[in-house]
């Protein structure tokens, strides 16, 4: 058939990771839902048992081989996974959806700006700083935000962080299949410390179906479809498109959770959404300058 050995158009990837975004944040709101049932942990241990199974029983990773310098890319791949969700969840428990996604942001903010040192960078780098401060109760205490939230939201930042930069060396053979296995590592580890900490509530065949919303769209469609977006994109332009899920987070917060933002969180928001775009941006032209240099 003509044109079917074509490689797929530029936007796909895009329209990819949009998808996944939306998917994300609607299991996230989902998700906070069901803390008063099983708890931060409890989900955690529901996601990620469910969305492992799905993914198994999709792409077989028993089939999969993995070169021996694909190995530990893809234990840390996995391991960083399943810690961001722990701490995400833990956050999002004590502080608003948006605020804590916005946080998580800095991972990839981080990813973003140490990709480019040149000096346009500080105005990105002070973005950021401005909406950290205002986002978290320092200073006049602006915001009111829970300090322990704020900091497992950056503990989740710092896993995000990882899970980009191994995620493209891990997934780089297999693509999408290797969210399974990475999510395997990740529920080896922490499905048991999830139910340790919720105790007999989790096994109510009541929280089954609700956990198998979460499963489907908090891990297993959306992280297979960054899966073929972190393989088919930049590291500048995933962050620059991922620069929207704050803003995301906190429209998903006030439509299914009722939470609201006041006027300087939606400033501190908007803020760190710059910081990410205009890093990923600028450093656009260094990066083809170098991929020349080494071609």
């Amino acid at each position: 058939m003509p044109g079917s050995s074509r490689k797929a158009p530029v936007w796909f990837p895009i329209l990819v990771i949009i998808i996944a975004m939306c998917s994300i944040q609607s299991g996230a709101s989902l998700a906070k839902s069901l803390f008063p049932l099983v708890g931060a942990p409890g989900v955690t241990a529901l996601r990620l048992a469910l969305g492992t199974l799905i993914l198994v029983v999709i792409f077989k990773p028993w089939r999969l081989r993995f070169e021996k310098s694909q190995r530990l890319p893809l234990l840390l791949y996995g391991l960083s996974l399943g810690t961001m969700n722990y701490l995400f969840y833990l956050s999002i428990q004590r502080i608003p959806l948006g605020i804590a996604v916005a946080l998580e942001f800095t991972g990839p903010l981080a990813v973003a700006l140490f990709s480019s040192r040149r000096a346009v960078d500080f105005i990105w780098v002070v973005l950021a700083v401005l909406g950290l401060w205002f986002l978290l109760p320092l200073g006049e205490n602006v915001g009111h935000i829970d300090l322990t939230g704020a900091a497992l939201a950056l503990g989740a930042g710092a896993g995000w962080a990882v899970y980009i930069l191994t995620g493209q060396r891990a997934g780089e053979e297999h693509g999408p299949a290797t969210v399974a296995m990475g999510s395997l590592i990740a529920a080896i580890v922490f499905v048991p410390i999830g139910i340790m900490q919720t105790g007999d509530a989790i096994w109510h065949w009541s929280i089954l179906p609700l956990g198998l919303a979460v499963a489907v769209l908090s891990t297993a469609l959306p992280y297979s479809l960054e899966m073929i977006a972190l393989t088919r994109l930049p590291t500048r332009t995933f962050g620059t498109l991922m620069s929207m899920e704050p803003a995301l987070a906190a429209v998903s917060g006030m439509i299914f959770l009722n939470e609201t933002l006041n006027s300087s969180q939606w400033l501190a928001l908007l803020a760190i959404i710059a910081a990410s775009m205009g890093s990923t941006l600028t450093a656009r032209r260094e990066t083809q300058i170098k991929e020349v240099d080494i071609s």
